[in-house]
């Protein structure tokens, strides 16, 4: 009888346990399996950004947008589709979100020129990133990003 009731004690202390194990479990889910989003739009202006109150401005195609931390170290690489759309996703296990707003930048290192000959071929677009918020698709939580605002460096190697 004695073993009975203490099997009846400690299975009524598991099942009252799960709850507060899965939450607990649920927190270290989530940040295992965060992903964290790096988009934007590059337009074809000194600055890289749309024109003033919307006007049509063309979209910088096939640019090489580098994502850089540091002293300019080179985290990803990518390309610019037609629309000038560009996007990364990291490791949150590799990078943190903190370094990403204070300590890297989206560099365009493909020359305005490309896009429009009236711009210059030398130096390149740089803008630090801006935390927008997150996106939760069940256990998945994605941390985004965007540019904050480019700006064109003459000194940016090419």
């Amino acid at each position: 009888m004695a073993i009975r009731s203490i099997l009846f004690i400690s299975l009524a202390v598991a099942i009252m346990a799960i709850p507060i194990a899965e939450a607990q479990l649920g927190g270290l889910i989530s940040g295992l399996l965060g992903s964290i989003n790096v988009k934007g739009i590059v337009f074809c202006t000194l600055d890289g950004n749309i024109g003033i109150n919307g006007t049509a401005t063309p979209v910088f195609s096939n640019a090489l947008v580098q994502l850089q931390c540091g002293n300019g170290d080179v985290v990803s690489t990518t390309t610019t589709n037609s629309a000038g759309v560009f996007g990364f996703v990291l490791d949150p296990l590799q990078m943190l979100l903190s370094s990403l707003t204070t300590n890297c930048s989206v560099a365009v290192k493909t020359p305005l020129s490309t896009c429009n000959v009236n711009l210059p071929s030398v130096g390149g677009l740089q803008s630090p990133l801006k935390y927008v918020g997150d996106t939760v698709l069940g256990l998945l939580n994605i941390a985004n990003l965007i540019p904050s605002g480019f700006r064109l460096i003459p000194g940016l190697a090419n």
